[in-house]
């Protein structure tokens, strides 16, 4: 079987992937550039005996913010890496996704018997919270996807049409 990697809309899927993760990076250390001059041309105003109201709120704001993109842009970038790393060794595996909650799905590879009383679906969490992402998800319920474990109890979750992948881990019971 072929690498998960190697699916032309897997590698487009992980590259905007990537492209997002950049884009929160880039835009977090802007924000916290942009944060620290403006606390700078707020200092020299002051030294020069002038105050713009709501000058030092809204630094601490672009500062905060800023970190708070960062992090949500490294992590991604990083797990974007983890994936390709995983999905370059890892074959997809096709089954049918079914709804068990919000956001807890269970993945039944393809020959799964739900009459077989031993045999259990892979049940996952979404590690994305966002509410387009869930609802996306959730509108696959019944449908055909593709699954790869990509370490430590992750799967990366696609399907076609979709233009990104979806993380989740095992579920607990």
């Amino acid at each position: 079987m072929l690498p998960a990697a190697d699916d032309p809309a897997t590698r487009t899927a992980l590259a905007a992937h990537q492209a997002g993760a950049l884009r929160w990076l880039g835009g977090g250390v802007i924000a916290v550039v942009l944060g620290v001059l403006l606390g700078a041309a707020g200092s020299t105003l002051v030294d020069d005996g002038r105050t713009v109201p709501g000058l030092g709120l809204a630094v601490i704001v672009l500062v905060l913010v800023g970190l708070v993109g960062v992090v949500a842009g490294a992590g991604a970038l990083l797990r974007t890496v983890r994936w390709q790393r995983a999905l370059a060794t890892t074959p997809w595996r096709t089954g049918r996704l079914r709804i068990a909650g919000p956001a807890v799905i269970a993945f039944e590879p393809e020959g799964f018997d739900e009459l077989d009383p031993t045999a259990e679906p892979v049940r996952l969490q979404l590690l994305s919270t966002a509410v387009w992402r869930t609802r996306a998800v959730q509108g696959l319920d019944g449908g055909e996807v593709r699954a790869a474990p990509v370490g430590n109890g992750q799967w990366v979750l696609g399907a076609d049409g979709l233009p990104t992948l979806y993380g989740a881990k095992a579920a607990r019971r």
